[in-house]
């Protein structure tokens, strides 16, 4: 059974940055692809970040791009999203995801979620 526990999660002021990670266990099959997703109070999901395993590639929604980055440490079987430049309209939950079986940026496509963590951004 696959697992995704992110962690790093927290409150932070506009303007600052926090590192969120995943860590991937239980994966008896291939892992194409991570991302982080995320979905605010209201507002529908969205896949801010996503990470090709194959090829390295990686791919951002315009509201994070130059702000956010997804990398990956594959000896730990760790993903991360460096958020830097924080905005109050970042404040959501963040899940990582691994599995995807369409788009890279339509959250439906990913198979396999972790339980999320929190991101407040405020002043």
């Amino acid at each position: 059974q696959v697992q995704l526990v992110e962690s790093g999660g927290g409150s932070v002021q506009i303007g600052g940055s926090l590192k969120l990670s995943c860590v991937v266990s239980g994966y008896s099959g291939y892992r194409n692809a991570m991302a982080w997703i995320r979905q605010a109070p209201e507002k529908e999901r969205e896949v801010v970040a996503a990470l090709y395993h194959r090829n390295g590639n990686s791919f951002y929604a315009d509201s994070v791009r130059c702000r956010f980055a997804i990398s990956q440490d594959s000896t730990k079987n760790t993903v991360y999203l460096q958020m830097n430049s924080l905005k109050p309209e970042d404040t959501a939950v963040y899940y990582c995801a691994a599995t995807l079986r369409g788009t890279w940026n339509r959250p439906g496509d990913w198979g396999d979620w972790g339980q999320g963590t929190q991101v407040t951004v405020s002043s």
